[in-house]
């Protein structure tokens, strides 16, 4: 594990006192189409500046009957390069492939990947396991394309499940896994446990427990939430590839993300937890240095595998 000791940056301590400031907005079920567009509208200064910054074509096409987001770089090789299938955060009721171009856009030009966004349906209107089959549905047909060898998976928040929760299923099933996943401070459990979600309530600009307890109420649709199909963590971890793990020391997820590496550890998968101090959930998604100096690491790591 490596952990940010140097403390914040200036841009960062203003940017969380801001967040703070600001307070953190809950979902609900009659607004939900005013909830996601203000979502996006907050972003999307910085949606155009990651765009504009992108270096190679952006393309809405359709895999396997799936929407989905394509960010090719410029000079990316179609039969040698690598590509990344990512699945967005949002606690699966908000969010969509154009607000995670923050992330995508400069991973896939650092990584000199091809990455691939899946347009996957949000609850409560299409609960569990519906994102899941839609995610396995694109995985597949990526398959045929490029082969596993090519492949990475990836995610933030709910698409860290979505990732997580991708490779259980093709190891159970027979197909072939990816070369390795990049975890933005994953969502693996929807049963909410973990000491952060008490001593990080409250600093956590960006999440809390309210919100993330609808989410995952929604979400669930019925089933428990400790199912090892809905959270991950609670699953088998054996034979999954090389992981990079992110997240904040006043993530609220920061002990979900301590207890997944440890478990993919314990049964000897290569994990690189990197734990950044002061920061919140997915700052990789916010405009500060560290951001930045986070999503340049992992797309290191993805070069590096």
């Amino acid at each position: 594990m490596s952990a940010r000791r140097t403390g914040m940056s200036s841009a960062a301590e203003s940017l969380y006192q801001q967040l703070c400031a600001a307070g953190i907005a809950l979902p609900e079920r009659e607004n939900l189409d005013t909830y996601r567009e203000a979502v996006r509208d907050g972003f999307a200064p910085y949606i155009e500046l990651a765009s504009k910054n992108f270096d190679g074509e952006i393309e809405l096409i359709e895999i396997a009957g799936i929407r989905c987001r394509q960010l090719t770089p410029r000079g990316w090789n179609e039969q040698q390069g690598h590509c990344i299938l990512y699945a967005y955060g949002g606690g699966y009721v908000s969010g969509s492939t154009h607000e995670d171009q923050l992330i995508t856009a400069p991973l896939a030009q650092q990584s000199d990947t091809r990455i691939i966004m899946v347009e996957y349906r949000l609850s409560p209107e299409h609960p569990f396991p519906l994102p899941q089959q839609d995610m396995r549905q694109v995985y597949s047909a990526l398959l045929d394309r490029y082969g596993a060898s090519r492949l990475i998976v990836s995610g933030e928040s709910a698409g860290g499940n979505l990732a997580l929760g991708l490779m259980q299923h093709a190891r159970d099933n027979g197909l072939g896994l990816p070369r390795c996943a990049v975890l933005f401070s994953p969502w693996s459990d929807l049963a909410n446990q973990g000491d952060s979600h008490t001593f990080n309530d409250a600093r956590d600009p960006t999440l809390n427990n309210d919100w993330v307890d609808i989410a995952a109420s929604w979400h669930a649709g019925g089933c428990a939430l400790d199912d090892a199909g809905l959270s991950p963590i609670h699953g088998d971890m054996r034979g999954l590839p090389p992981c990079i793990i992110t997240t904040g020391s006043r993530d609220l997820l920061l002990s979900q993300c301590l207890s997944l590496a440890a478990k993919l550890r314990a049964v000897g998968v290569e994990c690189d937890l990197r734990v950044w101090e002061g920061l919140w959930h997915v700052f990789e998604f916010y405009p500060i240095p560290e951001a930045q100096l986070s999503i340049a690491e992992t797309a290191a790591f993805i070069r590096a595998h």
